[in-house]
C-alpha cells in the first residue's frame, strides 16, 4: 500500500492516479530538476525489470544495502505495471555513484573464478566508467539499459564519447535505453525521445525548450550577467 503523503507518492504526478509511459524509441532521455522524481522513476522501472537498486545486471548484488533508508525505487516498483515487447532478460543498470562497488564486485568475482580481472579501476573514474559502458553495451543481443545521470562521471568531451555508444545502440535497434540526465549535451542526442519531467508530470519537448538548455545558453551568452542574477536571487 502506497502512502500518498510520503516520497515519491506525494509528488503531483503520482497523486493524480494512473499514468502511462511508452518507450517507443531506442533511447529515451528524461531531464528535469532535482527532486522531481526522475531518478526514482528509473530506479523503480529498473527494479521492476529485475535489476538491483545499486546497479548491475539482473541477478547481480554488488552492494549490501539491506539497511539502507532510501528504498524509493523499490517502493515505486511495487505499484508499477509493465508490458515488455519482447520480454528482455538481459541488460545493465548504470549508476555513476556506485560504479566503484560494481567494479570491485567484478574484480572479486574474477579472483574467485581464477580469471583475469577487468581493468576498469586502473583508469580514472570517468575513463573506467566509459570503458565499462562501452564493453557492456557493445555486446550483441537484446538488452535493456538504464543510466542514472551518467554525466556525473564524465567530462563534456567524454559525454560525446558516451553519445557515440548510444548512437551505436540506436543503429543496431536491439536495445532499449532509458536515462535520466541534467546534461544539455546528452539531451541533444538525435532521434532520442526527450521527456522533460516536472513535479506535475511529463512534457515531451525539444532541446531548446528545456530549462537546463535555456540556463546554459544564458550563461554562455552572458556569464557575468547570469552569475550576478543567479547569485543575487
Amino acid at each position: 500500500m502506497s502512502d500518498e503523503y510520503s516520497y515519491p507518492f506525494n509528488l503531483p504526478m503520482f497523486r493524480g492516479g494512473e499514468f502511462e509511459l511508452h518507450f517507443d524509441r531506442a533511447v529515451t532521455i528524461i531531464v528535469g530538476e532535482n527532486g522531481v522524481g526522475k531518478s526514482t522513476l528509473i530506479w523503480g522501472i529498473a527494479a521492476l525489470a529485475g535489476f538491483d537498486p545499486a546497479g548491475g545486471g539482473p541477478g547481480y548484488r554488488p552492494m549490501d544495502h539491506s539497511q539502507a533508508v532510501e528504498l524509493d525505487g523499490d517502493v515505486l516498483a511495487s505499484v508499477l505495471r509493465a508490458s515488455w515487447l519482447p520480454k528482455v532478460g538481459q541488460g545493465w543498470f548504470f549508476r555513476a555513484e556506485s560504479f566503484f562497488s560494481v567494479a570491485c564486485y567484478f574484480d572479486q568475482a574474477a579472483r574467485e573464478s581464477w580469471t583475469a580481472p577487468p581493468d576498469f579501476l586502473l583508469h580514472s573514474h570517468g575513463e573506467g566508467f566509459l570503458r565499462f559502458i562501452a564493453e557492456r553495451c557493445g555486446r550483441p543481443g537484446i538488452f535493456f539499459f538504464f543510466f542514472d545521470e551518467p554525466e556525473s562521471a564524465l567530462s563534456p568531451r567524454r559525454q560525446f564519447e558516451f553519445l557515440k555508444v548510444l548512437g551505436m545502440i540506436q543503429k543496431r535497434r536491439q536495445a532499449q535505453v532509458i536515462t535520466a540526465t541534467h546534461s544539455p549535451i546528452l539531451v541533444a542526442l538525435p532521434d532520442a525521445r526527450l521527456l522533460a519531467m516536472t513535479r506535475g508530470g511529463f512534457d515531451p519537448g525539444a532541446l531548446g525548450e528545456t530549462a537546463h538548455f535555456r540556463l546554459y545558453r544564458e550563461f554562455m551568452l552572458d556569464p557575468a550577467g547570469t552569475m550576478e542574477a543567479m547569485l543575487a536571487d
